[in-house]
């Protein structure tokens, strides 16, 4: 009787195994969608890769489900098959747990609802302050344009300083917000996309302002490498300059 059971039963252990692997199930709805094929994505080594894909035929439900050590970004990619990528790709910061996210066919990024991930909660709100700033940007660009047609070069100079306004508050902004969300998986992300440029100094603080969860995962890994290549960067500059 054993070995008539040992089979069946390791068979059962395997497909146990095999689904306690996957940590993150992602499940939603693409509403108004027909016909497509939706595909999981996420960044390996600097490369787009596939996790998974589904080809929607009628059904506009999905469901895919990976395993992750620590949150990170992946990509929703729908290809609508109608030859248009506007609005196709949606980024979103995953983490262990169910994920749902519902949105529609036309607007698939813009109208998209995420819940079930606390990083990317944080991470939207910082992009939608962030994208206030854009906003800002890009109507004192259209100003500025407008009054050098004009030949107002006192307004276009006026706008400009603005303009350098307006950006040194944004930045001051992403290090603030970093430095207040230290605890948040989205912190490291963050810096690597869009405080990279800051110096060694602010770096450091940043790296060594993280939790030791946050510091331990996928990004904060990446955020200490790139802090020391950065410093050693700085410090090689420094010998230069002295040796000058």
């Amino acid at each position: 009787m054993y070995r008539l059971l040992a089979p069946l039963l390791l068979v059962l252990v395997l497909a146990s195994c095999g689904k306690n692997n996957d940590n993150m199930t992602v499940k939603g709805t693409v509403e108004g969608l027909r016909k497509g094929t939706l595909y999981f994505q996420k960044i390996e080594d600097s490369t787009m890769v596939t996790i998974d894909s589904l080809e929607i035929d009628g059904n506009s439900d999905f469901n895919f489900s990976t395993y992750i050590e620590s949150p990170e970004v992946f990509t929703l990619y729908l290809d609508k098959n109608d030859g248009n990528l506007l609005n196709d790709r949606l980024d979103f910061f995953g983490e262990p747990g169910i994920i749902t996210i519902n949105t529609t066919r036309d607007y698939f990024a813009p109208e998209a609802k995420i819940e079930g991930s606390k990083s990317n909660d944080t991470w939207s709100e910082y992009k939608s302050i962030l994208s206030k700033f854009s906003g800002k940007n890009l109507d004192l660009i259209k100003e500025s344009i407008e009054a050098e047609k004009k030949g107002d070069l006192k307004l276009v100079d006026s706008l400009n300083q603005v303009s350098e306004k307006n950006s040194t508050r944004s930045y001051l902004y992403t290090l603030n917000f970093i430095l207040n969300n230290k605890d948040s998986y989205a912190a490291p992300y963050i810096t690597l996309a869009n405080a990279y440029n800051t110096n060694a100094k602010y770096l450091d603080s940043i790296n060594n302002s993280l939790t030791p969860e946050v510091a331990a995962s996928k990004y904060g890994k990446m955020l200490d490498t790139f802090v020391k290549e950065v410093k050693e960067k700085e410090q090689t500059a420094a010998t230069e300059e002295i040796t000058e």
